[in-house]
């Protein structure tokens, strides 16, 4: 090995062969614990060892140095990111850190500087030690963002750990596109990127934001349990298996069998429990809760509510409007909202820095869905249905209404609409069964309606009837019009023109025809059905009986009760609140029945449960046979909620350690299989007979 100068010399690492590099100068001596030689070029062939000695403690971090910081002498740790070489005496290496980038700036000048050649050598995301002086940068060379003013010129630095020069892919690398499966696997590389490590910062910034909130509203952060009891509640759980008490799983004299404890969907008969204690009042927690179910990008198996519940909440109005009036809460709860809102705008005030107009925009279910076709609207964009029953002749009118039947139509016409033109025209992979597609032409503007697939049959209007009637829905040569006959009574999340309507805003927005307004638009919808049997995510629980649209314990609208005891049972509305944004539900929640009484009746007779099933309750419905208060509650989704304040399509990007679509984790290896000496333990397989 060839002989360093006087200023740079070998020493033997402690219990190690590797040697260290002591850079001696007349001040101070600086140790890089490094596994070096020269090489041909006198450069340092730097391999894998990392430091394990006492080095100096950092002064800032990598994002938080401005022009005020000029001539301090700092210490920063990081991870170094690829150089860029100006000349051999000069190189810029960004320096990285979870809270920003500092610019440092390498002089080589002779062999006074000759040692800061061997940072060119080490690994791009090794971890490092940087020691140095603040300069102002150049003004040419200023930027507006961050550490941008200010460089850092170094004297030395340390190689703490480096980096695997074979990594799976570089986190700081933005121009090589790296697949979901491969960042899925190695996450603890892709949380190294900017952009997913910001969103953890936002992340812990809304959830303070909502505990001084709630706080400051004397709500009480309670934690409840993570293993209960299986209950028939409308989502598919999570069962953990138990060994304990295993051996009276069927009593004394029962079979045995296997126990199992079940993972919360939501925290909702514990908080229930709680407001029913009287020991508190205003409850809340960030909680997490688990459903066994297909993953979406907005939907994972385990997933992040903020949940409370508040005692003594209204039921409703003493006199309702008889009209479906648009913008009014006619439902109970409203207690719950003003403490929403409260939340919501105290997060975009202190995030965002947006002040939000307040109170939020409400609307009925039958509204939301006759208008845009979804119980979740958008309502950025104006595209709206157009029912079209009082424009029809009145023996056409009085033969779908006999038969519980509404037609309607989606327009899309140079008048009328525009920026969705194009994206009317393309054709679309998803057509809807139920949908008649029309492209008005010279040919058929005045007969479009009478010859629809849907109408021919019914419906013959002659052309002064077609004039009038596309002067008032703005037909006219080159538009596309889609028509649906449904069931007058709207059911499920959406209709079949809904989900056109959100595909034509998606391929708008492909086509750059479509630019969502950046104001956040917040709705209320209220007045759900109670009860459906147009949910199929509930039909494995439901089985052909009626299910809770929400959940068994939300409260019926006061002025259905009657209803609801004489057997109508699609006539019943809920005190059923969803907050949407921008076309996402983001939390929803219901003022809950405190009549045991009318739980008793909503689990037996409607609900249909099994006297197995109607266990599973019986605790709650003694709570509420002991003096339960009035009371009602919500959840936000958290994880929603932050996608969308991050700006990101998926709520993976917004979890440290996330689920694939699949429902698997590729970094953990889970789910995975047990051994069946294991699950023996558990009851759960048999032990295997070793034949002697």
């Amino acid at each position: 090995m060839r002989h360093l100068s006087a200023r740079h010399t070998h020493l033997m690492h402690t219990k190690s062969t590797y040697f260290a590099l002591a850079q001696c100068s007349p001040s101070k001596s600086r140790y890089f614990r490094t596994t070096a030689f020269w090489n041909s070029q006198a450069r340092f062939n730097l391999q894998t060892n990392a430091h394990s000695a006492p080095f100096p403690k950092r002064t800032h971090t990598c994002g938080e140095l401005t022009s005020a910081s000029a001539g301090e002498r700092v210490t920063l740790t990081g991870w170094l990111l690829p150089e860029r070489k100006v000349s051999k005496s000069l190189s810029f290496f960004p320096i990285k850190d979870s809270s920003g980038t500092t610019q440092l700036v390498v002089h080589r000048n002779g062999n006074e500087d000759a040692h800061l050649m061997a940072l060119s050598d080490v690994p791009v995301e090794s971890t490092v030690l940087i020691e140095g002086q603040v300069l102002i940068r150049p003004e040419k060379s200023q930027r507006n963002e961050g550490t941008g003013v200010i460089e850092v010129q170094v004297d030395s630095f340390t190689l703490l750990n480096p980096a695997d020069q074979d990594m799976p892919f570089i986190p700081s690398d933005n121009r090589t596109l790296v697949n979901e499966d491969l960042r899925a696997r190695f996450r603890y590389l892709d949380l190294r990127r900017s952009a997913l490590s910001d969103n953890l910062r936002k992340r812990s910034q809304v959830a303070r934001v909502i505990r001084n909130v709630l706080h400051n509203q004397n709500f009480l952060e309670v934690e409840t349990p993570l293993l209960l009891k299986s209950t028939p509640e409308g989502a598919r759980e999570f069962l953990v298996p138990t060994r304990t008490g295993q051996s009276a799983a069927g009593g004394p004299d029962g079979p045995q069998g296997p126990l199992f404890y079940a993972l919360p969907q939501s925290p909702q008969q514990p908080k229930q429990l709680l407001i029913c204690s009287g020991a508190v009042d205003k409850y809340f927690q960030i909680a997490k809760c688990f459903r066994d179910e297909d993953g979406r990008k907005d939907r994972q198996p385990e997933f992040t509510q903020v949940d409370l519940e508040m005692a003594f909440v209204s039921w409703g109005q003493d006199a309702v409007a008889a009209t479906s009036q648009s913008n009014q809460w006619r439902i109970g709860g409203h207690e719950v909202r003003d403490i929403i809102e409260l939340v919501i705008n105290k997060i975009w005030q202190e995030v965002e820095g947006i002040d939000l107009l307040s109170p939020f925009k409400v609307m009925t279910y039958n509204e939301a869905m006759t208008r845009y076709g979804s119980d979740k609207p958008d309502t950025r964009y104006a595209l709206e249905i157009v029912d079209l029953i009082t424009l029809l002749p009145s023996q056409v009118r009085h033969s779908l209404k006999n038969i519980g039947e509404t037609l309607e139509a989606l327009i899309v016409g140079p008048s009328r609409s525009a920026a969705f033109l194009r994206a009317s025209k393309e054709p679309d992979n998803k057509e809807e069964p139920t949908v008649h597609r029309i492209t008005i032409t010279a040919a058929n503007v005045q007969s479009w309606m009478s010859d629809s697939e849907i109408t021919h049959s019914v419906l013959s209007l002659n052309a002064d009837h077609h004039a009038a009637l596309n002067k008032e829905l703005g037909v006219s040569i080159g538009s596309t019009v889609w028509l649906s006959q449904r069931r007058s009574l709207p059911e499920g999340g959406s209709t079949a023109l809904g989900r056109v309507r959100t595909r034509l805003a998606e391929s708008a927005q492909v086509l750059g025809d479509y630019t969502p307004p950046e104001v956040p638009h917040f709705l209320w919808i209220t007045e759900f059905p109670l009860f459906t049997r147009a949910d199929s995510d509930k039909e494995f629980l439901a089985r052909g009986r009626w299910s809770s649209s929400h959940h068994p314990f939300t409260a019926p609208m006061w002025q259905d009760i009657e209803a609801m005891y004489a057997g109508r049972v699609e006539q019943v509305r809920g005190q059923h609140y969803d907050l949407v944004l921008n076309g996402v539900e983001i939390g929803g929640g219901s003022v809950r029945v405190h009549d045991a009484a009318m739980q008793e009746h909503i689990f037996s007779q409607i609900l249909q449960l099994s006297t197995s099933e109607m266990s599973s309750f019986g605790h709650l419905l003694h709570a509420l046979k002991c003096g339960a208060p009035p009371h009602g509650g919500i959840a936000l989704g958290f994880d929603r909620l932050m996608s969308i304040l991050c700006k990101t399509q998926s709520i993976r990007d917004v979890i440290a350690f996330p689920k694939t679509s699949a429902g698997t984790d590729p970094l953990f290896k889970s789910p995975s299989a047990i051994d069946n000496d294991v699950l023996h333990q558990y009851g759960i397989q048999p032990r295997k007979v070793v034949a002697s």
